[in-house]
């Protein structure tokens, strides 16, 4: 299997531990207490969110297939009623999620519900970001394009999350021009046979509970399973350092666009292109490991 240790659970840490210890090195936390004293912590459940935003139509992507043709990687599938949403959740459905709903501007009195933290990050706050999937939901492997430090606050049922270090890129099939992994890649079921460099992986594992809140830092990839019905809250921190905003800004300004005007103008020719660079740079990488540590 896929080499992976468990994240760190602490109560509760003052703002000189956390950038010491987890903050200045990179390494995830999970704070367990931290959102405790959020009126959140108590009040937030698919049915409070049915009664604050029920009727807000939203938009809500499909986790189960792959971008084809001139479709952009992050298309939107659908619009619907929230709380037909949620009610399709609770019959099973999941592979329908809603991804990255700014309640700023969608759900405003929920901001009423929850406290930018003084843990050492400065955060963003005009965009706090929520996710939804129903029971058995999988999350397609990637890094977020910003390379933002990410407090992830967890309610509702369990959700296991996979995190792996940016230095863990070259056995990740990176996809060109893309922030994500092959689509393919199963962190749980590895297919060693199509992905040999999965054997070198190595990576984190966590178990997320209400009212959880884990700590991802900067580029760290992340692989997600709703266990069961649930929803997590994103606060961001936008790089600081000017090497790290610039490398932000070139993923949003150039990266993304260049991607979505060639799949527009190439279709699936781009999209086979990228995949088929994705396996021959990670088995490339993989071959120079193994001649390094004499196992070629």
């Amino acid at each position: 299997m896929i080499k992976l240790q468990p994240i760190d659970r602490i109560g509760t840490i003052s703002k000189k531990e956390f950038i010491t210890a987890y903050k200045h090195p990179e390494i995830p936390v999970v704070m367990e207490q931290l959102t405790h004293t959020w009126p959140a912590y108590q009040k937030w459940h698919l049915d409070y969110f049915c009664d604050i935003a029920g009727d807000n139509i939203v938009p809500v992507y499909d986790g189960g297939e792959r971008a084809k043709g001139r479709q952009h990687q992050n298309a939107v599938a659908q619009t619907m009623r929230f709380r037909d949403f949620i009610a399709a959740l609770k019959l099973g459905e999941n592979r329908l999620r809603i991804f990255f709903y700014n309640i700023l501007t969608a759900a405003p009195k929920l901001i009423e519900d929850f406290a930018y933290p003084d843990i050492g990050l400065k955060f963003f706050t005009k965009l706090p970001v929520m996710f939804f999937g129903g029971k058995g939901a999988k999350v397609q492997m990637h890094f977020d394009i910003d390379l933002a430090d990410i407090l992830l606050c967890h309610f509702g049922g369990r959700k296991r999350v996979y995190l792996f270090a940016p230095a863990q890129t070259k056995y990740l099939y990176h996809v060109p021009f893309s922030f994500s992994a092959l689509f393919d890649i199963d962190v749980e079921q590895p297919d060693y046979e199509r992905f040999p460099a999965l054997h070198q992986l190595e990576g984190y594992v966590i178990e997320l509970v209400h009212g959880d809140a884990l700590y991802i830092p900067p580029g760290y990839w992340h692989y997600i399973v709703y266990e069961e019905i649930s929803f997590s809250l994103s606060l961001r921190a936008f790089p600081r350092h000017p090497k790290a905003l610039m490398k932000m800004f070139y993923n949003i300004v150039f990266i993304r666009n260049v991607e979505g005007l060639m799949r527009k103008l190439a279709g699936q020719l781009w999209n086979d292109r990228n995949e088929l660079n994705a396996f021959k740079k990670t088995h490339r990488n993989l071959a120079i490991e193994l001649e390094r540590s004499g196992k070629f």
